[in-house]
């Protein structure tokens, strides 16, 4: 896992100070490589090689270059398939760019992967950005006067695109109404994003975009579900996603999801797993915070995991503050924030390189009282109403701009970048959760996964979102994934017995810091002060001593230190 740079410009300063910038993407090495029309920079994380091997930016077999972000996880596979490809280095670098000298762009359908990568032919003078499928890698692009700058984070380009420092209206309003920006523009003004699945053609001398290919997982919803066969699904997907020679550490909720990825990868190798536990507890009625932690307690205890509890007290969340909002990067109001970014630092300090989590599992198997719904009282006739309740998402939409966009030009711009590939009207509800695999997911739980995991040299993989195993699960029609009395069917009959009891009927609950009920119940003096300090009034001022009331204190403490961080310019 590491970091793509690039310009097209003969411009290696600004690449050099741009690898600097995001150095803490790769710590194995880093490199440079220009000609007069473009510079592309990469810094090295290491994974399925030895350092030396594996430097780039990568000449490939005919003379191109390539940088490259990520794992191809049928990597073993392909070098079976493609006898006549010459492996050389034993990294899956060498093969991607084999691969796309070979056969161009279709080697993309070829590779089950995360990856952001910038593909530069030399002769033709075309430059080709790509995402993977799911959106797990990020790619952030602008179109300035000197053609195209590119990069793996936003924070090395901003002051080389004019404006960049100002909200770009579409994707504030998109973030306002839904939590979340699932769209082509970035929050930074003039700053885009390739898209899940996207890849894009620039021509360098024409200073312009000229072609385009887009990869989607579609819901076919045509099969049945046969819980042994959704057993050795699981099971592939995790041995393929432990490739490499790094130490790897599972994130363990405590959930349904996390705990099939770790009881999988237990059978593969010893395992190390890691949960929070929120200090201190915080009893109210509607959740126990540490409820997470006590069921993968109970897992990690049975089968002998290596185990640790994190712990989260104010401590660590002051502590951690000012680094997780400057590598957030795009704004996410979540108050959990500070907790992520520790507890990747406290994973890195024990020596883990590789982690692994189960994400996408509720988009994929029915984990949301919302698709019960969907499936029962509110079911979309077509793809324009998926998108509809899709942008009517949150209950409470945290409006941050006075002047948000109207809900038509915001459906507008789902369209734009969402087809209706994605729709299919025997499965009204499976297109939905097709739609959120490729929005919520990379918009708030893989973009999460990269700056954290990034900012202490982590590199962050997700078994339940392989190229695979999506298409597996969207095969498989809603009516398997859940009924009226419980979400996601398929998961729990499949491992029932095979996971503890404890895990199997465990409500959903969130991961989640009670930071809010910290402040409002007066629970520690220093983020009491932290708090008031910043906003200049007592959090019992703003609000009573409820859950629902206390969690509204934050996103506007998040905002107005994110702005701060990033001198944004209203």
């Amino acid at each position: 896992m590491c970091g793509i740079y690039g310009i097209t410009d003969r411009d290696p300063d600004f690449i050099e100070q741009y690898i600097v910038t995001c150095k803490h993407r790769g710590p194995n090495g880093s490199g440079v490589w220009h000609n007069e029309n473009i510079t592309l920079g990469h810094n090295l994380l290491s994974i399925m090689g030895e350092p030396g091997n594996a430097t780039q930016p990568w000449t490939t077999p005919k003379g191109n270059r390539l940088v490259y972000n990520g794992e191809i996880f049928n990597y073993y596979e392909l070098k079976d398939k493609y006898k006549q490809f010459a492996d050389t280095t034993g990294c899956d670098t060498e093969l991607l760019a084999w691969g796309l000298d070979e056969f161009g762009l279709e080697f993309i359908d070829e590779i089950d992967s995360m990856h952001g990568f910038a593909y530069y032919d030399v002769d033709k003078q075309t430059l080709t950005l790509s995402r993977d499928h799911a959106g797990i890698k990020p790619v952030y692009y602008a179109e300035i006067d000197k053609g195209l700058v590119f990069g793996s984070e936003v924070k090395g380009m901003l002051d080389k695109v004019p404006g960049a420092r100002k909200l770009d209206p579409l994707a504030a309003s998109m973030q306002s109404r839904t939590g979340c920006n699932p769209l082509r523009n970035s929050i930074f003004s003039g700053i885009k994003q390739l898209l899940p699945g996207e890849t894009l053609i620039y021509d360098v001398k024409q200073k312009q975009f000229v072609d385009s290919k887009r990869t989607y997982i579609v819901p076919n919803s045509n099969t049945d579900f046969d819980p042994s066969e959704f057993r050795k699904q699981i099971s592939d997907a995790v041995r393929r996603c432990a490739i490499g020679q790094r130490k790897i550490g599972v994130f363990l909720s405590g959930g349904l999801d996390s705990s099939v990825v770790a009881h999988e990868l237990a059978k593969l190798q010893d395992i190390n797993t890691f949960t929070n536990s929120m200090q201190p507890e915080v009893q109210v009625p509607q959740e126990d915070y540490n409820s997470d932690a006590k069921a993968a307690k109970v897992l990690a205890d049975r089968d002998g995991y290596a185990h640790t509890e994190v712990v989260i007290t104010p401590k660590e969340y002051i502590t951690t503050w000012n680094e997780s909002i400057y590598y957030m990067e795009q704004v996410d109001f979540n108050p959990s924030m500070p907790m992520y970014c520790h507890t990747n630092k406290f994973m890195a300090d024990k020596g883990i390189v590789v982690t692994m989590a189960g994400d996408m599992g509720d988009e994929l198997l029915g984990g949301y009282p919302k698709y019960q719904d969907m499936f029962y009282h509110n079911t979309p006739d077509s793809w324009r109403g998926v998108l509809s309740l899709w942008l009517n998402r949150l209950k409470r939409p945290k409006k941050f701009i006075t002047d948000v966009l109207p809900d038509e030009t915001l459906l507008d711009a789902l369209e734009d970048c969402y087809s209706d590939k994605l729709w299919n009207p025997d499965d009204p509800v499976g297109s939905y959760m097709a739609l959120d695999c490729v929005t919520q997911c990379p918009a708030t739980f893989f973009s999460r996964n990269d700056i954290y995991g990034m900012a202490y040299s982590m590199e962050g993989r997700f078994p339940l979102a392989s190229k695979i195993f999506m298409q597996y699960c969207l095969n498989i029609h809603t009516k398997h994934k859940l009924d009226r009395s419980a979400t996601k069917r398929m998961i729990r009959k499949a491992y029932n017995g095979r996971l503890p009891h404890e895990i199997i009927n465990k409500s959903k609950t969130g991961w989640t810091v009670p930071v809010g009920l910290w402040l409002t119940k007066k629970m520690d003096k220093d983020l009491e002060k932290f708090y008031t300090d910043s906003m200049g009034e007592d959090p019992l001022q703003i609000v009573s001593v409820s859950q629902k009331a206390a969690k509204m204190l934050m996103p506007d403490f998040i905002l107005k230190h994110w702005k701060e961080t990033y001198k944004i310019i209203d």
